[in-house]
């Protein structure tokens, strides 16, 4: 055809040839303009109005929870706050507060459907914030916002501004969607309750009530926000470990150099696991440790993933022994893993000393006879046990011996802390 047209054969050959192997990806000029022009728009927003260009940004990807995390980590190298969902503050989208501050979108929460939320929101802006579990069941349509859209909400944190613990406002939901029901059947039937003092029905007597109970630990709060916002937003579970990781880390990821031939431990989350095949044909992984300080991307190869297959799993916190070198690739850094040791292994083979300290306006033979019960069930290991027992007049250290050895795991912290206090229980190091 181009022949008949007076196009020499060769040219025209030549011509057809570059766009069959163009055509496999390629723009032409009008193309490239217009996403010239589009790269610029957008670079230019995001140099003068971050905010509103990472809210936006932001908002696009909602249900894309790998995006999210990509975007909120954007918003901290470009020093914008997102501030957590807040069902008295926050839209469906993510919206800006001023100009260094953006407020996350309820729609970004997984469970929350976008009708219960145009409820929610609807139902605010006409009357006025929600002042506690209660009044939000009792204004809120409950066929739409049901039971699993107000777990989702406590567990996001999208209630802590009604001046509740998420532990106490989901072991009191049950009472206030209770209270709810019967307050609108009440306006449905235009009656107060049968038990009503002072023309308020029972529903809002009962309301004003919330059930006292045991506070969230930081792994349950954290694996709450996890679960429903795809990501830890109020804090990283590596940092309930932060002040023990200097006894058997080398420093947080952040702080990592290139330093061939030196062996060093390095603590982290795993957030990602590529398994892959070398060329020789044997099994390895890149693994993505995370300390929420910067991320690292370490090699496992075929001997190793082999002996710690069960601890190579998303959401593991370990230690990593190995050598860091510099990454000609992407031009970071990267790791040779040696070794992978949890949280627990590492205290056992770095902890000498559990040490308790007890008050004794505080202590009584229950007490007693559970820590007893508690030291025996993990007297498994080799740290001795330390006890300050303090009166008003005096104190006394007590070393256990050797039969009370204990294995320093998490499980026994957990259950002297929550028996004894937070700040009463420690770990002592080499």
């Amino acid at each position: 055809g181009s022949v008949n047209r007076g196009v020499d054969k060769d040219v025209a050959t030549g011509i057809f040839d570059l766009m069959e192997k163009f055509a496999g990806y390629g723009f032409n000029k009008s193309h490239s303009a217009a996403y010239a022009l589009v790269a610029y728009q957008t670079a230019w927003l995001k140099a003068h109005y971050p905010a509103e260009f990472m809210a936006a940004v932001l908002s696009s990807d909602m249900d894309n929870t790998d995006k999210i995390v990509l975007f909120y980590d954007d918003c901290n190298n470009l020093n914008l706050t997102v501030l957590p969902p807040d069902v008295n503050t926050s839209e469906i989208q993510f919206t800006v507060k001023d100009n260094e501050t953006i407020i996350y979108g309820l729609g970004a929460i997984k469970g929350v459907g976008e009708s219960a939320l145009d409820i929610i929101i609807k139902e605010r802006k006409e009357n006025g914030p929600y002042q506690s579990l209660h009044d939000l069941a009792k204004r809120v349509d409950l066929r739409k916002v049901n039971r699993r859209v107000m777990e989702a909400l406590i567990r996001s944190g999208a209630l802590d501004q009604l001046n509740k613990s998420r532990a106490t406002l989901m072991a009191t939901l049950e009472n206030a969607l209770k209270a709810a029901e019967q307050h609108h059947k009440n306006q449905q039937n235009g009656q107060n309750d049968l038990f009503s003092m002072g023309g308020q029905d029972l529903a809002e007597d009962f309301a004003a009530e919330y059930i006292k109970t045991q506070e969230w630990g930081d792994k349950i709060r954290l694996q709450g926000e996890k679960d429903t916002l795809g990501f830890y937003l109020s804090g990283h579970p590596i940092d309930i470990y932060r002040n023990e990781l200097n006894n058997f880390a080398s420093g947080c990821i952040a702080e990592l150099t290139p330093n061939e031939g030196k062996v060093i431990n390095v603590a982290g989350m795993i957030t990602a696991v590529r398994r892959l095949i070398t060329k020789r044909g044997d099994p390895m992984a890149i693994v993505t440790l995370d300390d929420n300080t910067a991320r690292i991307d370490v090699a496992v190869f075929s001997e190793a993933l082999e002996e710690y297959k069960e601890l190579i799993q998303t959401d593991t916190i370990v230690i990593v022994e190995g050598e860091v070198s510099h990454d000609n690739f992407s031009g970071g850094l990267r790791m040779m893993v040696k070794r992978f040791m949890t949280i627990d292994t590492a205290r056992a083979s770095y902890a000498r000393s559990v040490f308790i300290s007890i008050q004794s306006d505080s202590w009584d033979e229950t007490k007693l006879e559970e820590l007893k019960r508690i030291l025996s069930t993990h007297n498994q290991g080799t740290c001795k046990v330390n006890v300050l027992f303090q009166t008003q007049s005096a104190k006394a250290q007590f070393v256990f011996s050797d039969d009370w050895h204990v294995a320093p795991t998490d499980a026994l912290l957990t259950e002297l802390r929550d028996t004894i206090g937070l700040n009463a229980v420690q770990i002592g190091y080499a």
